[in-house]
């Protein structure tokens, strides 16, 4: 059957400078040349609106960490790398635990403003950029729909209308929906739209996220692959993540375009479980030819500097590399 065409197939990391108020907000050039170097050709950058908006208020934005942001726009298109911004936490939602926000994005309209004016804010700013060097990605992993946060209808009324508001400015704009339940059921109801759907790779939660306190990770058995547990209950292997993958698989034929904006696994679970359960993930991406952009660059999820007890480091600049898992991502 044919594969996905109309999108490149972008892979690359989540660079985590803009995702909460504690994070360093200087982009490491360093990162972006050696993303670069080693094959990678795309950056996801979370980022948390209240870093630039004071207030909850769009009335004066900080102009200074807005010139921050600008830093990794100017050094994608230096390094050759596309961008993708992304809302993690938006007005009215974040799926982070304990974040509040004094409205819901789904259901009130002081919140869809509020949204679709920080994304037209986004397209004035950045419109002389081209739109195969920037996306950007609206909300990230909008809940599990239901009646009284967000049903589909809701989310697709969010959707059409900030899409119609960044095409007012940004016509050519590259503008990425992500997937309900968390990112993990695509939106057929939205193909019209012409944008990119975007799913997960954390299934099973039982591999990804093993120990992981803020997702409830006391509760997994210590993984094995295959047969890690998710939160339905199931033993997963590789023909039940085939069988996940295969309704954005399906989109993708359908024309519409789709990518993996996040997977990875935390440090606590055994390195070779990770790699042997995202070998597979990876096997099944590229088979749709999707790409995918791990969790994250350095930190607990990523290459470098993970902290992980059982991985034989690289020395890498003063940093530690997973040599490792750096060369299984290269293969995809």
């Amino acid at each position: 059957m044919p594969l996905q065409t109309v999108l490149p197939r972008w892979r690359g990391f989540n660079l985590l400078n803009f995702y909460t108020p504690r994070s360093d907000r200087q982009f490491n050039e360093e990162y972006f040349r050696w993303i670069a170097e080693w094959g990678f050709n795309f950056i996801r950058v979370p980022m948390d609106y209240h870093l630039w908006t004071p207030g909850n208020s769009m009335a004066k934005l900080d102009e200074a960490v807005l010139e921050r942001l600008d830093r990794a726009v100017v050094l994608g298109e230096r390094y050759n790398l596309h961008i993708s911004l992304n809302l993690h936490r938006a007005p009215g939602y974040c799926i982070n635990p304990g974040v509040r926000e004094p409205f819901n994005l789904w259901k009130d309209e002081a919140a869809l403003e509020a949204f679709s004016m920080q994304w037209q804010m986004f397209s004035r700013r950045y419109s002389g950029i081209a739109p195969d060097r920037l996306s950007f990605d609206l909300v990230n992993e909008p809940p599990q729909p239901s009646p009284e946060v967000m049903t589909r209808g809701d989310y697709e009324r969010v959707v059409r209308r900030t899409v119609a508001a960044i095409r007012e400015i940004s016509p050519e704009r590259l503008i990425m929906i992500e997937g309900v339940a968390v990112g993990n059921e695509p939106s057929p109801e939205m193909a019209d739209l012409q944008v990119i759907q975007s799913c997960r790779a954390y299934i099973p939660m039982g591999i990804s996220h093993y120990q992981a306190r803020w997702a409830g990770g006391e509760r997994y058995p210590k993984p094995v692959w295959p047969g890690a547990i998710h939160e339905d209950g199931r033993l997963w292997d590789r023909k039940l993540l085939e069988e996940h993958y295969a309704k954005w698989g399906e989109l993708a034929r359908k024309g519409v375009r789709v990518h993996c904006g996040e997977g990875g696994c935390y440090n606590q679970t055994p390195h070779h479980v990770f790699l042997a359960w995202f070998r597979d993930v990876l096997e099944i991406l590229t088979a749709h030819n999707v790409g995918y952009s791990l969790w994250e660059f350095s930190g607990n999820f990523g290459i470098l500097d993970s902290g992980r007890e059982d991985v034989a480091y690289q020395d890498w600049h003063g940093h530690q590399l997973d040599r490792e898992l750096l060369e299984l991502l290269q293969k995809f």
